[in-house]
């Protein structure tokens, strides 16, 4: 039994979503989960949409010391908050202000602004674009590689089994479940990193991560790092198909949106969908 709290969980089986999952099942918290279908777009319900504005997952909702609603989005943010709220203990955290905690906090914004987004773009120029571009695939895919190699370094110059210091930290958290997707996002080669290896199948071990990547349903990345090019598209099939709606449901808004101001015909109008990345 862990630790009582209002935590809700909004998520699904993305990268993303697991660093959540996985680092609530690290400090012994229990919570409630909500699982969005995003075949039936439910991140873009208002519902959910009063939730997270953006539309994406994860997002979680809980209670302040007077009881009002607390709604946090992006994951990252919702790592620093666990942290500040729930890890007096520092089990994956370093005291605040210390040099372990800056770092921790460079590493994990390393991941949320570079390999996660670049990773992400990979995945979706490999997987799910509506043509195989060979520009944009192998921009992200060597962007990947480079931020892989930085990673390696760094395990291998620390020398502890982790990113930071000598334990675990939200930095390690953040970066695991984007490595786990290594091979759907085309990059099959990623394990060829000795200390990213090491790293990835020693945290793998903790209960908390066993049971953290199979929230809200079994783990299917590591599944698919199992399976030879040939046979990986299949499991594209469902995602293809509900981000060509999404994208055709955004055409159709923008079209309405920019019947009902009448921009002039000078200005130019941007819009951003789902479609861009899967791996939320």
């Amino acid at each position: 039994m862990g630790v009582k709290t209002d935590i809700t969980l909004y998520t699904e089986g993305t990268p993303n979503g697991l660093k959540v999952s996985i680092a609530l099942e690290e400090l012994g918290l229990d919570y409630k989960v909500v699982t969005l279908d995003f075949s039936k777009h439910e991140q873009k319900e208002p519902w959910f949409l009063d939730i997270n504005p953006n539309g994406r997952i994860p997002a979680i909702t809980d209670k302040d010391v007077n009881g009002r609603e607390v709604k946090i989005f992006e994951s990252g943010a919702i790592l620093e908050y666990l942290v500040a709220n729930y890890d007096k203990d520092h089990k994956i955290s370093y005291a605040y202000k210390s040099r372990e905690h800056w770092e921790t906090t460079s590493w994990l914004m390393w991941q949320v602004s570079g390999l996660g987004p670049i990773q992400g773009q990979a995945n979706h120029f490999t997987r799910y674009a509506p043509e195989k571009l060979k520009y944009p695939i192998n921009r992200y895919v060597s962007e990947s590689h480079r931020l892989y190699r930085t990673l390696d370094q760094q395990l291998a110059k620390n020398g502890t089994g982790y990113i930071v210091g000598d334990k675990l930290t939200v930095a390690d958290i953040a970066v695991w479940p984007w490595v786990a997707a290594h091979n759907f996002s085309g990059l099959p080669d990623v394990m060829k990193y000795t200390h990213v290896k090491k790293w990835f199948d020693n945290l793998l071990k903790r209960p908390g991560f066993e049971a953290g990547r199979n929230v809200p349903r079994p783990h299917f990345h590591i599944t698919l790092n199992n399976l030879p090019e040939s046979e990986l598209g299949k499991f594209a099939e469902p995602g293809i198909k509900w981000q060509n709606e999404a994208r055709e449901r955004e055409h159709t808004w923008a079209f309405e949106l920019t019947h009902e101001f009448r921009p002039p015909l000078t200005q130019s109008y941007e819009f951003r969908s789902d479609h861009d990345s899967l791996m939320s």
